[in-house]
């Protein structure tokens, strides 16, 4: 991406890849996620932002990754694995869910199909021409930084039956490199497994990537700020975190106590030990931006404002009230980036809720455009940051709302008669779609991005909400069931609306 592809006016819709319709068990990177890449483009819209593609924890978020450096096995295309040659005759067949076409994500079964699949590209492997043999090697170099601890994690975990890595035989526990040594002689297959697994996800987003290229689509991705406890990455580089070995948190990540939460919010994941960062030069941010990069044109980092200070909370408490800000080099690691992005940082802030001095300094320094969410606009309050009045300059991506709110219209449903009537004024006139009437406040702004959720565009219900945080189940499983007439009416207005606004 070039600075002037970066700051030009554009529209873009959020929809994670596990949406996508016309696949089996979950939406897949093969000729669905193709046909909605050049329907975005056909329409003039010029962004598909997704949520991480790591692979998820065990309800399905993901948000609290295994691996931050992996692509989620849910996504890879059977189908197109099959008509390359990379699986044998009835493989398909073969592979649970085979007869299913479900409505929503079921995790379990997504798990079975994507261990079936790598059982089985494993043992076509010696049937695949030298080229991709080649190839696959040559692969394997360039992510050795981060690919076999993710393989020995996965195979490790599943060995134990889906214990943390705290809870394994103390030598695996700490990543002994000997004793791991040892362990991969006797465990090849199931390594390679994985690593054809991550190969084969890379090589199939690769070819979306070079597809949304040609059509000046851009890819925006996201960042979670902190990595799950129970990660490969935790694992592999326990010295960069708050933890001890047997799996204690000396600090642990949150939010203090606010309007919302008389407690805070207690998050479980370990702070960073910056000091060990800074002493190695960032690396393993570094590594991590890199790789990142490879998959998406530009990245939304969650939580920007502990790049500034980060809220720590001891690692034995139960609620967040004890916790103390500390100070983050933040500072340091973006300028870091900064030089290894070339001088140009793609990244998008995310600086939702309450954001001190400090975190607008921060962003600003390094240009990098924040977040309003127009559902924060009407609580009566006239310097509220997120009313279409008081957003300034071309800085900032607009969303009606986002993956953690509900759908608008969900969001019409439940507001009270005063916010109701207030949005009305800010329309002057009534409202009679309240999805595309916040989409339309956004598009009158001066800002250089705005996002909507596909489901606003949809006039969907939260029925078709994909998370609501703080709660257990029933999220981050909305499928779109197909592409039909009233999809691609949507994205048609959506690029009418935008090439109104000179967005095109």
């Amino acid at each position: 991406m070039t600075r002037t592809s970066l700051l030009r006016r554009r529209v873009g819709v959020l929809l994670h890849p596990t949406a996508l319709p016309g696949s089996v068990v979950c939406g897949a990177l093969g000729a669905s996620a193709r046909s909605w890449i050049q329907a975005l483009a056909e329409n003039g819209i010029g962004l598909w932002q997704i949520l991480p593609l790591s692979p998820p924890d065990g309800t399905g978020s993901p948000y609290s990754s295994p691996s931050s450096f992996a692509i989620n096995p849910w996504l890879l295309d059977a189908k197109d694995l099959s008509d390359q040659g990379f699986l044998q005759s009835g493989d398909l067949q073969a592979l649970p869910g085979a007869e299913a076409g479900c409505a929503e994500v079921d995790f379990s079964l997504a798990d079975r199909r994507a261990s079936c699949l790598a059982r089985q590209l494993c043992r076509s492997w010696d049937q695949v021409s030298h080229s991709h043999h080649a190839a696959f090697e040559r692969w394997r170099r360039d992510q050795s930084r981060w690919l076999q601890d993710h393989a020995a994690f996965m195979v490790l975990r599943e060995e134990h039956e889906g214990l943390p890595w705290w809870k394994w035989p103390r030598e695996l526990a700490v990543h002994d490199q000997n004793a791991l040594g040892e362990w991969r002689e006797a465990h090849q297959n199931r390594l390679l497994e994985q690593e054809l697994l991550q190969w084969h996800l890379s090589r199939q987003w690769m070819r979306l990537r070079k597809l949304a290229n040609e059509l000046s689509v851009e890819i925006l991705g996201d960042l979670p700020f902190y990595v799950a406890r129970d990660s490969a990455d935790v694992w592999s580089h326990r010295s960069l975190f708050s933890i001890a070995a047997d799996g204690r948190l000396r600090e642990q990540s949150g939010v203090p106590p606010d309007y919302f939460s008389e407690t805070g919010q207690l998050w479980g994941t370990p702070v960073y030990r910056w000091s060990r960062h800074r002493s190695t030069g960032f690396r393993w941010w570094r590594d991590r931006l890199r790789r990142q990069w490879q998959l998406s044109d530009r990245l939304r980092l969650d939580h920007f404002r502990a790049l500034a200070s980060y809220w720590s909370v001891p690692g034995g408490d139960t609620t967040a009230m004890n916790g103390a800000w500390r100070r983050s080099p933040g500072r340091e690691l973006l300028s870091c980036l900064r030089r290894d992005a070339g001088g140009l940082l793609p990244l998008v802030a995310e600086d939702l809720g309450v954001i001190t001095p400090d975190v607008e300094r921060l962003r600003d320094r390094f240009r990098l455009p924040g977040m309003k969410v127009l559902q924060f606009a009407f609580d009566g309050n006239p310097h509220n940051p997120y009313l279409p009045s008081n957003i300034h300059g071309t800085g900032w991506v607009v969303y009606p709302g986002t993956h953690d709110n509900p759908t608008s219209l969900g969001w019409w449903q439940r507001l009270d008669d005063d916010s109701r009537a207030r949005f009305a004024r800010c329309l002057n006139c009534p409202v009679e779609a309240p999805g595309w009437q916040l989409l339309e406040l956004g598009l009158s702004s001066s800002a250089q991005l705005v996002v909507a959720p596909l489901q606003d565009l949809l006039h969907l219900d939260d029925a078709a909400r994909f998370n609501t945080p703080g709660t257990v189940g029933g999220n981050w499983n909305w499928r779109l069931p197909v592409f039909d007439d009233s999809v691609a009416g949507a994205l048609q207005g959506y690029g009418l609306r935008a090439e109104v606004w000179s967005r095109r």
